[in-house]
């Protein structure tokens, strides 16, 4: 029996952190506000990579033309392998590459220790017309920082608004900032590891540092929870996705993306030349 998709902005309303939102209450197996199943979801995300393909184009097509005002930033964040690989290549991947900027942030090198942790972020902002995708951002920087004991608290409080201050700026500039945290459960995770570990063709994608930042899930998880408390802001809310269905994950974070490109509602340039005189002049050459 078919079901109706819901509408776009309704996932950016059920997937959004509001003020009371825990961490902890959120199963990583439930599917919310989604009543299909695998294979609806796999319909469904195919029906709307077409609408996405199409927003993107008429976005991209703006920026060509030097009418875009626009862009999008869309921001994983996540616990190794829960899917933002996937994200990037079957939700972004299904598009015009020539539209999207990715950057994928590693530990910051020593010139970029140098400066602020926010000056290597602004530098990868995606221009206007684009759709920018971070895999990991600055949010490792109040993640991993605090964690691992990389700043002290004092720092690590500073970031917190600094971030809300440089994404304020970034929202107000015409960048729709989608944040996205992919939440799996740590049964989920060791199993997604032992399969690296199981088959040759993923021994790349195995990291023995996943084991010993698994041994801080619990610490984490509390970083995650005072990120969202101190820095989802009406400018750039935070979204927690449930990860441990990769195909609801999929069509989730594609969902929160089309919502964004529909507020923009990017239109095709009209001709800056006269189309008819164009085709006369085409017909005779």
């Amino acid at each position: 029996m078919h079901h109706e998709l819901p509408d776009a902005h309704h996932w950016t309303q059920t997937l959004r952190v509001d003020d009371g939102f825990r961490l902890a209450d959120v199963d990583p197996d439930a599917t919310p506000g989604y009543h299909g199943r695998k294979a609806d979801g796999a319909r469904d995300l195919a029906e709307g990579l077409k609408t996405l393909s199409d927003l993107q184009e008429r976005l991209f097509a703006e920026s060509r033309t030097g009418t875009a005002k626009d862009a999008v930033l869309l921001v994983l964040q996540a616990m190794d392998s829960a899917g933002k690989g996937g994200i990037v290549r079957h939700v972004v991947g299904g598009v015009d590459p020539q539209g999207i900027s990715l950057a994928a942030f590693k530990a910051p090198t020593d010139e970029e220790r140098a400066h602020d942790f926010l000056w290597r972020i602004e530098k990868r902002l995606p221009e206007p017309g684009f759709i920018g995708v971070f895999d990991r951002s600055h949010y490792e920087d109040v993640l991993i920082g605090r964690v691992r004991g990389l700043a002290d608290a004092a720092e690590i409080e500073r970031r917190y608004d600094a971030i809300n201050a440089f994404e304020a700026e970034v929202a107000a500039s015409g960048i729709r900032i989608v944040k996205v945290m992919l939440h799996i459960s740590p049964d989920e995770q060791k199993s997604r590891l032992m399969e690296r570990l199981d088959r040759p063709d993923k021994h790349w994608k195995y990291n023995p540092g996943d084991v010993d930042e698994r041994l801080r899930w619990d610490d984490y998880m509390a970083a995650y929870q005072t990120v969202f408390d101190r820095t989802s802001t009406e400018a750039a809310p935070w979204h927690v996705v449930p990860a441990n269905r990769k195909w609801f994950a999929r069509l989730a974070v594609q969902e929160l993306l089309l919502a964004a490109l529909q507020d923009i509602d990017p239109q095709w340039p009209v001709a800056d030349f006269d189309v008819d005189a164009e085709k006369k002049r085409l017909a005779a050459s």
